[in-house]
C-alpha cells in the first residue's frame, strides 16, 4: 500500500490541551435513558385548505405515534413574517416552546421556484440557534420530506439539510420526496398506499431509532472544544475585571 505519513502527528501547537476531552464510550452507555415517549414536532409550508405538506405531515404524525412517540403540529397561519414583529408575538413564542419540547422534528415543505417556500424559511427564521444558554434545535434528531406538484426533485429536501446542518441538528440519512402529489392523497386526505407511502413509513421508523439512539446524549454530542475554551476565556475576562475592581477599592 502507498500511504502517505503525516509530518509531526503529534504535534499541535493551536490546541489548548486545557479544554480537549477525549470521549469514551462511558460516556454514551451509562447513562439512564428516558422513559418516556420520543417527543416529535412537525412542521409544513402551506396555507392552503389542501396543503400536500400538511396532509404528508399528518400522516408522517400518525406513523411517529403508532412507533411510540409523541406529535405536536405547529400551525403556521398567523405567525407573522421574520423581523415584522418582536419575538413575544404569541405564535412566536409558540413556535419557541414547541422546539424547546421536542426531541426530534419532522420538516416538510413544498418545492416552490426550485426551493422551500416562504411559509417553511419563516418559520426556521423564529427560531433562534440559541436564547442565552438555550439551543432550541442543538442536538435534535430531524427527518426532511418534501412534495412536489410535478416530477419528483429533491431541491426542498436538500434546501432543509443544509438548514438543519445549521441549525445543529442531527439529520438522519433518510428522507422523503413525494412527486404528483395530488395523486397521492384520497378525498379524505389520507396517503394511498405506494411505494412513496412506504418510504415515508421507514422515514419515520428511522427518526425514531435515531431519537432514541441520542436523546439522553444530545449534551455530550453537541459539546464543543472551542465553545468550551471561548467560555474559559470569558470567564478569565470576567476574573481579571472583578480583581481589577476590587484592587481600585
Amino acid at each position: 500500500m502507498s500511504l502517505r505519513e503525516v509530518p509531526d502527528p503529534d504535534f499541535l501547537p493551536n490546541l489548548d490541551p486545557r479544554h480537549v476531552k477525549i470521549a469514551t464510550p462511558a460516556d454514551f452507555g451509562t447513562k439512564q435513558p428516558a422513559t418516556h415517549p420520543p417527543r416529535m414536532l412537525l412542521l409544513y409550508g402551506s396555507l392552503r385548505e389542501r396543503s400536500y405538506s400538511r396532509l404528508l405531515v399528518e400522516e408522517a404524525a400518525r406513523l411517529l405515534r403508532r412507533f411510540g412517540a409523541e406529535t405536536r403540529i405547529f400551525d403556521p397561519r398567523g405567525l407573522p413574517l421574520p423581523d415584522a414583529t418582536e419575538a413575544d408575538h404569541p405564535k412566536v413564542q409558540e413556535l419557541r416552546e414547541l422546539s424547546l419540547w421536542s426531541e426530534g422534528q419532522v420538516w416538510c415543505s413544498p418545492e416552490r421556484h426550485g426551493n422551500i417556500t416562504g411559509v417553511f424559511k419563516s418559520q426556521i427564521d423564529w427560531i433562534p440557534l440559541s436564547t442565552g444558554s438555550v439551543r432550541p434545535t442543538q442536538g435534535r434528531t430531524l427527518a426532511v420530506m418534501q412534495v412536489c406538484g410535478g416530477s419528483q426533485s429533491f431541491n426542498a429536501v436538500n434546501a432543509l439539510r443544509v438548514l438543519g446542518r445549521w441549525m445543529r441538528m442531527i439529520t438522519i440519512p433518510n428522507q422523503s420526496s413525494v412527486p404528483k402529489a395530488f395523486q397521492e392523497f384520497d378525498e379524505a386526505g389520507r396517503m394511498k398506499p405506494s411505494p412513496y407511502y412506504d418510504r415515508v413509513v421507514d422515514v419515520m421508523e428511522e427518526l425514531v431509532k435515531f431519537t432514541l439512539l441520542t436523546r439522553g446524549h444530545a449534551a455530550s454530542l453537541t459539546d464543543r472544544y472551542s465553545e468550551r475554551r471561548a467560555n474559559a476565556v470569558a470567564a478569565h475576562q470576567v476574573e481579571r475585571l472583578v480583581d481589577a475592581a476590587t484592587q481600585t477599592r
